[in-house]
């Protein structure tokens, strides 16, 4: 979710913070059945059997496709989500190798060279700069057998800038007699964005508490990340705007679903 040690220790704690409401706001059951045909497609057509899922939040896509079948490492750069993560995968029995490492810092602290890497969950723009993202994209290509897949998801963010798509729509969550209300919205700003995520929870029988965090994010456009790609070593086979496979339109799709080959 963010970038290496000694960069930004401020996104960190955003997503210290977050880690055990996370899961509240996502209907994890459909997602995963909506994005995981994709990823089974993907992988049986290339012969991939050992994933590394950088910038893995909670560990759900990892614990998914270990489910499948699959060798799954995972990694992220926030202590408490990797802690998060391993609960997770503990209470589904299953085995995924989590650790926590950034941007960055795979190609030196892990052993095992993969079929694939993922990416997801609008992760790749908590890096701020071309430098940033041309190191992070050459380390995921260094961990990355030949001709192995990088898989890439952001939003789209040439929709998100050319109408100005401030807000995301909120999410609501209910449990035991609590309440929670989650809302996510962008501050444009000359050099990037402010991401806000406010979080509203009422506990059974009392009044509304209220969190507000941000971080930076930088808004990378289809193009600018193409070219990155290509400078990292990476061919590009596929831009989806959306996880059917449908293409890539830059004024219409919601995300950017990026599929690249390991030369």
């Amino acid at each position: 979710m963010t970038a290496r040690n000694d960069d930004r220790p401020a996104d960190v704690g955003l997503y210290d913070d977050f880690s055990q409401d996370y899961d509240r706001f996502v209907d994890w059951d459909a997602r995963l059945a909506f994005e995981l045909p994709f990823f089974r497609s993907l992988f049986s057509e290339h012969g991939v059997r050992r994933v590394l899922d950088v910038a893995c939040g909670t560990g759900q896509h990892a614990i998914a496709l270990a489910r499948e079948g699959f060798e799954v490492t995972a990694t992220d750069l926030s202590q408490a989500m990797v802690e998060r993560a391993r609960a997770n995968a503990a209470e589904a029995g299953v085995e995924v190798a989590f650790s926590r490492l950034g941007f960055g810092e795979l190609a030196d602290a892990l052993d095992e060279r993969y079929n694939a890497v993922i990416c997801l969950g609008n992760s790749l723009p908590h890096l701020l700069t071309a430098d940033e993202m041309r190191y992070a994209l050459r380390d995921m290509a260094a961990v990355l057998r030949p001709g192995g897949l990088l898989v890439v998801q952001n939003r789209n963010f040439d929709r998100v800038l050319d109408t100005e798509q401030r807000f995301m729509p909120p999410e609501a969550h209910a449990q035991d007699g609590d309440e929670w209300v989650f809302m996510r919205f962008y501050d444009f700003e000359p050099d990037g964005l402010r991401f806000n995520v406010v979080r509203l929870h009422r506990p059974r029988g009392e009044g509304w508490q209220v969190r507000l965090g941000h971080t930076r994010l930088y808004p990378w456009r289809y193009a600018e990340l193409r070219e990155l790609l290509d400078e990292a070593g990476l061919d590009l086979v596929a831009a989806h705007g959306n996880y059917r496979g449908e293409p890539f339109d830059a004024a219409e799709s919601g995300d950017l679903v990026l599929v690249a080959r390991a030369r």
